[in-house]
């Protein structure tokens, strides 16, 4: 069920439409176990930009947690910028799609959150076959434009910023060359996950010299017109990003 209302304008029965939604959190009380599950709603579409939430005390017994809880979860949130807590009128999720996505997706990475993780996983088989119908279809063309999104890359290696929209657009333009609409679209809609992925590993030692060596053998394999080396190639360099958001997440050396 999807709530649609404006902040000032909420319908009488939003609120309590909103708490039948939620279930009580099994485990003991957290603020981050709160948070998860609001952001489950959020990043399902459940909640509406704009929406106002249910008051702490709504919440509280919809979760079957402290108050305490909740009112650290919403703070957390409001801190990220998902939502926004106006004094004395209640807790509303920001408006601003384009701006939450990224936010609600980094937010699901800190806390390992599941649908994030399958969406990782999901990326991983796309991106492959995305490699592998671009070596089958490339044209001189777009092998001149997939060689200068990595030229990109290359001079922007101490430029955090400029190298992950490199990085980006080396990978929308293969799945542009792949020549399959559905799978374009999708890579295309997946973009705020690629650019938090990016953000989140920058820091690594190694992240940007593995990052080019593997961009690197993609294009060879494509130049080379072998979708069976584009494939590995490809499912190897997202094998090594994987790792690398994993390190970022736990503190441990990619392997």
């Amino acid at each position: 069920m999807t709530v649609t209302s404006q902040p000032d304008q909420q319908p009488s029965g939003a609120t309590s439409d909103l708490a039948q939604l939620l279930r009580p959190v099994v485990r003991e009380s957290s603020v981050s176990e709160v948070a998860k599950r609001l952001l489950d709603h959020l990043s399902a579409g459940d909640i509406s930009p704009g929406t106002r939430l249910p008051a702490e005390r709504q919440l509280a017994e919809a979760l079957g947690v402290a108050r305490s809880s909740v009112r650290g979860a919403l703070s957390a949130l409001d801190v990220l910028g998902i939502i926004e807590i106006r004094p004395g009128s209640g807790s509303y999720v920001r408006e601003g799609t384009s701006e939450f996505l990224p936010r609600a997706i980094n937010w699901g990475l800190m806390l390992g959150q599941r649908r994030t993780q399958d969406l990782v996983e999901v990326r991983t088989y796309m991106e492959a076959v995305s490699a592998r119908l671009a070596a089958e279809r490339a044209t001189d063309e777009d092998l001149a434009l997939l060689e200068t999104h990595l030229q990109h890359m290359h001079a922007a290696a101490d430029d955090a910023k400029a190298f992950i929209d490199a990085d980006i657009d080396f990978h929308l333009e293969t799945a542009r060359i792949a020549r399959n609409s559905v799978l374009s679209d999708i890579l295309h809609s997946i973009r705020a996950l690629l650019q938090v992925w990016m953000e989140r590993v920058s820091d690594i030692e190694g992240t940007v010299s593995g990052t080019l060596c593997e961009h690197e053998a993609v294009l060879r394999a494509i130049r080379a017109r072998d979708p069976e080396a584009a494939d590995r190639a490809m499912a190897e360099h997202m094998r090594m990003a994987s790792a690398r958001l994993r390190a970022s997440m736990t503190d441990e050396a990619p392997a």
